[in-house]
């Protein structure tokens, strides 16, 4: 137990209520959750589900309409062709890393992965008793590898690589040439990759490519990807691997001794958003654009701040290390101080120290107002002492 680690945003989120609970003001920029509602053709289908009695157990790998319905949608938004029994559907995207590094990784074994990136690669790769090989995503390149240093990581021991695209915390993409060389290392390799793709649809400079839909990468790739960031459905807890079959049957054991199966009306509702009007998305993609313009050019107003522009996600990871101050000292001051709830960057790992992570899943005014906040308080750092 003593190698899993926590996800930093819930825990400074309960630090952020409990000022609140003082009666201090806190703008939410550290939880990555949309703050849209659940659009209500999504809703509707999941209380119509209730009524019609989907509060029953179901199939350990989900509902069979849902795993056509999203076996027909990745094919359609990949370019592959992918079978309703390579589909396992889990209660929220977490357990697809969850069961497949179980069922996968042991002693010896080596992963490759982003730093930073999600908390959850690194805990769960030493949990199983592996080795996590972290690679520096490089602000240059739009926090993407540097391919050749990648090149350099892989080893006869590499049993999986982790991509993260649209990524979070730092919002790049990882372009379509680089994710050609990619697919050249690993095709004939004995590695599989978890192509973590949870925020697919929340992508600002055309689509991201997956690895799957190059030759030969489809047969050693996991696609994961949910409900929770595309259709504002995070208390839902429904999301989805596509697997090779072998893989399927090893992570539908896992969950029937977990889980049991997914809650039965919830995947009702899955099924209405993936068959549904897709407007809500767009609409949801359109607004976050809008949020990302205007929050980036207000924190690089900030005196030591550089804030990229994200290609994807809904985060803005600002490089701070012009302010002298350490990320974790400043996070902690932003949120102390001026009520900006937000995260220390070298909570997803070493190579995100000297940036902190804003979400911008938040009104835009809000938005407005914590860069605000954050510009009364920058005396600290931008006057001479």
């Amino acid at each position: 137990m003593s190698q899993l680690q926590v996800e930093s945003a819930f825990e400074v989120l309960v630090r952020a209520r409990a000022l609140e609970k003082q009666g201090r003001s806190v703008i939410h920029l550290e939880i990555g959750e949309p703050d849209f509602p659940t659009p209500a053709h999504i809703i509707d289908a999941g209380k119509r589900a209730l009524d019609e009695g989907y509060t029953k157990y179901g199939p350990t790998a989900g509902l069979s309409e849902l795993r056509e319905s999203i076996a027909r949608y990745v094919s359609r938004t990949r370019g592959i062709t992918a079978v309703p029994e390579s589909v396992c559907v889990v209660p929220g995207a977490k357990p697809i890393m969850f069961f497949t590094m179980m069922a996968l990784l042991d002693a010896g074994a080596e992963v490759i992965y982003p730093d930073p990136g999600f908390p959850i690669y690194e805990s769960m790769i030493r949990f199983t008793g592996a080795t996590p090989v972290p690679i520096p995503l490089v602000e240059s390149r739009g926090f993407s590898f540097d391919l050749e240093l990648f090149r350099s990581k892989l080893s006869d021991r590499t049993r999986m690589v982790i991509l993260n695209s649209p990524h979070n915390p730092t919002g790049g993409t990882i372009p379509a040439a680089d994710m050609v060389e990619l697919a050249a290392m690993l095709r004939d390799r004995d590695v599989i990759v978890l192509s973590d793709e949870i925020y697919s649809r929340l992508c600002y400079d055309g689509t991201p490519v997956s690895i799957a839909s190059f030759d030969g990468m489809q047969d050693k790739t996991i696609i994961l990807d949910g409900f929770s960031k595309t259709y504002s459905m995070t208390g839902w807890r429904l999301g989805y691997g596509v697997m090779p079959l072998w893989l399927a049957d090893a992570v539908n054991t896992l969950m029937v001794n977990s889980n049991s199966c997914t809650a039965s009306f919830t995947q009702r509702a899955g099924i209405a958003a993936l068959e549904g009007p897709q407007d809500c998305v767009d609409q949801m993609a359109a607004e976050f654009r809008r949020r990302r313009d205007a929050v980036c050019a207000g924190l690089n107003t900030i005196p030591g701040f550089r804030c990229p522009l994200p290609s994807g996600a809904f985060y803005a990871f600002v490089n701070i290390e012009g302010t002298g101050i350490s990320s974790k000292e400043l996070a902690d001051y932003l949120l102390n101080e001026a009520g900006v709830a937000c995260l220390n960057g070298g909570a997803f790992g070493a190579h995100g120290d000297g940036y902190i992570r804003f979400s911008y899943a938040n009104s835009l005014p809000n938005l407005l107002e914590a860069v605000e906040r954050i510009r009364k308080v920058s005396t600290r750092w931008s006057q001479p002492a």
